[in-house]
């Protein structure tokens, strides 16, 4: 069996972190089918990293370009594949093999709101039908995104199969005494704070988190900070606009993008990770956070009660006193941060990529025997 895989964003965050995983564990599981790694000409180093059953070959075609609906398709006739998987929501009509699509949400369907214009909301909705209908399978990341699937486009629930994500090795590893006193001592962190890690986007809910926290920093949490780490936050001027108004100017920082080793560091550092969105198909960075100890407050919505369980304190995003409160709990009982603790670093465990693996390997097999 050949498959392939079209890895382009495999420097993207969250579906390059499941491209970047899928793909090694893939290789070490089998080495009796070849892969086909369609990647962009900077990534072939990756590819080259694994066994002789795996190969990149190039593809100069954007994400979500009219060109790719052509050269991926060719690509995979040229190469005779057996399988193609396309890690997220764009499957090119003109691919005529055997297919498994991987949707990690509906968020734009969701939130059509956020999109930049009409026609990408159109654009979202024609290639995820495209997606549910003409693939041969769709894999997605939890059951509520599963759930949202079958209620946007009426497929058969047996044609969706749930294969969780997992976190990176990164944050199972502790980081050296170095890399911990190197962060503080650049942050300056000599105070407890709280943590923020994501994209800066609109349903991310970073403002009301902002909100919230200026509520929380009265009394004995009035030397607390907030870190927002997460780039483009220039396109965000509301963000600014909520530390203006309350007065948060010396205790909120947004720290933009920050390496994986100084990123492990600051989860470990923090004192409570929060995580208030409205809207996750996974939600990556609790997970994160608890397989580095670190105790969490996140949303009651979506599929972030699914992924963490009991592990962590779970509010109402929509309001901002409820988020308060929760991060209020976490702050002021120690007790509590050690439980969290204990159950955050076992639910992180609970998640495998290999796991994860072993299931798309199932699907790529009966979809290349046709059932």
């Amino acid at each position: 069996m050949r498959v392939a895989i079209d890895i382009r964003k495999l420097r993207d965050y969250g579906i390059g972190t499941y491209v970047r995983n899928i793909v090694s564990c893939l290789a070490r599981l089998d080495t009796e089918n070849e892969y086909l790694l369609i990647s962009r000409p900077d990534d072939l180093d990756f590819t080259r990293s694994f066994g002789p059953n795996v190969r990149g070959v190039v593809s100069t075609a954007g994400n979500y370009s009219v060109r790719e609906q052509f050269s991926i398709p060719s690509i995979v006739r040229r190469e005779r594949v057996d399988v193609f998987h396309a890690p997220h929501y764009v499957l090119p009509p003109l691919v005529t093999c055997p297919s498994v699509v991987t949707i990690h949400d509906c968020i734009h369907l969701m939130f059509p709101q956020y999109l930049p214009s009409r026609f990408a909301y159109t654009y979202a909705r024609a290639f995820m039908w495209t997606a549910t209908h003409r693939s041969s399978h769709v894999l997605t990341v939890s059951e509520a995104s599963k759930r949202d699937i079958l209620r946007l486009y009426r497929i058969p629930a047996e044609k969706i199969t749930v294969a969780y994500n997992a976190i990176d090795e990164r944050f199972n590893r502790e980081p050296v005494d170095e890399d911990i006193a190197r962060a503080k001592e650049r942050f300056q962190l000599h105070d407890p704070f709280v943590l923020y890690v994501g994209n800066i986007r609109p349903h991310k809910n970073i403002e009301r988190l902002i909100e919230a926290f200026a509520l929380v920093r009265t009394g004995a949490l009035a030397n607390t900070k907030l870190l927002i780490i997460g780039d483009e936050i220039s396109k965000y001027p509301t963000l600014r606009r909520a530390v203006h108004q309350g007065k948060l100017h010396k205790h909120v920082r947004f720290l933009g993008f920050v390496g994986d080793q100084t990123l492990a560091a600051l989860y470990r550092l923090a004192t409570v990770f929060a995580f208030p969105s409205l809207y996750e198909g996974f939600g990556l960075p609790p997970l994160e956070a608890m397989a580095s100890g670190t105790p969490v407050v996140t949303s009651n919505v979506s599929s972030l009660p699914e992924v963490v369980g009991d592990a962590a304190i779970l509010v109402d995003p929509r309001e901002p006193t409820a988020i308060a409160h929760g991060l209020r709990r976490a702050l002021l009982d120690p007790v509590l941060r050690a439980q969290m603790r204990e159950r955050g670093l076992a639910r992180a465990r609970h998640y495998s990529w290999e796991r994860t693996s072993e299931t798309i390997l199932r699907i790529y097999r009966e979809t290349a025997a046709g059932r």
